[in-house]
């Protein structure tokens, strides 16, 4: 008892399967690609090439993007799930170059893309919003069918 009155308690940490959030992420990896794809085809389909490739350029950073994100956020948690008890949690340099870095991949491809190949701008920005029709669908996914059924 504390002070007589009430009982101690302590806290713990919970554990949570994190198997349901790894299996949405590589769906969102897997569905980035295949929209990408999927665009790919249907400009193929209509033999624009500058427009395919524009996708498939837009559709390559967005992906990268992704998985530079999830490394960060994992470093992230690692670090602060290390230092749990320190009061002030020290994270790793390298989580913070690579936050700054993944706008810096988008940003210089798409220069470079679109002043030597002349690339149109709207098939790169089509190319990037792969990675979030993929999270929409994955997300429409979890609501539909989540996994405490």
């Amino acid at each position: 008892m504390c002070c007589g009155v009430f009982p101690q308690t302590t806290m713990e940490s919970p554990s949570i399967d994190i198997s349901r959030y790894l299996a949405s992420e590589r769906r969102i990896s897997w569905l980035t690609c295949f929209w990408a794809r999927w665009r790919l085809c249907l400009s193929a389909i209509s033999t624009v090439w500058r427009w395919g490739s524009g996708i498939l350029i837009g559709a390559a950073l967005a992906w990268l993007n992704f998985r530079w994100l999830k490394e960060g956020l994992d470093a992230l948690t690692e670090a602060a799930t290390a230092q749990a008890e320190r009061p002030k949690a020290k994270v790793p340099v390298g989580t913070y170059f690579r936050a700054v870095f993944r706008y810096v991949l988008i940003a210089w491809p798409c220069m470079l893309f679109l002043s030597n190949l002349h690339v149109p701008v709207l098939s790169m920005i089509f190319g990037l919003c792969s990675l979030g029709a993929a999270t929409m669908a994955v997300s429409v996914h979890e609501i539909l069918q989540p996994a405490d059924r």
